[in-house]
């Protein structure tokens, strides 16, 4: 009966038994008076004869883990073409050139390179 708890249930269980015991609960295993005299009436080793004699009710109930009904679904990536990102990021140097010419950060004459239009590899004619 040993293997079926965790040594953690065990204690918990003789000691449990043994409380019950040392307040003059009936023991469920009959003990001749020789015995108990020998064991010095102490309530643990009486309850360890009864738990190694399997007469014990007392049962352990153990969590089982949660089941999430929901799975996780896979990540959908948007599949978006060289072309198109190459045109998004066209558009956002355009706006950061504006913003920063309104800033007075760079001049009128280098706004021009961002917003040439981009190349076949998805850069300005500059970064080739």
């Amino acid at each position: 009966m040993e293997s079926e708890f965790t040594k953690y249930e065990i204690a918990r269980i003789m000691g449990a038994r043994a409380l019950q015991i040392a307040m003059d609960a009936p023991l469920l295993l009959k003990i001749p008076e020789e015995e108990l005299k020998r064991i010095n009436y102490d309530a643990l080793k009486i309850a360890e004869k009864e738990f190694e004699a399997n007469v014990l009710p007392i049962t352990i109930k153990r969590p089982k883990p949660l089941r999430r009904k929901e799975k996780l679904s896979a990540v959908k990536e948007d599949q978006v073409s060289d072309e198109e990102l190459a045109a998004k990021e066209h558009e956002v140097e355009k706006e950061i050139s504006q913003d920063a010419q309104e800033l007075g950060l760079i001049e009128g004459d280098e706004i021009e390179d961002y917003q040439d239009e981009p190349v076949a590899s998805g850069g300005t004619k500059e970064e080739q």
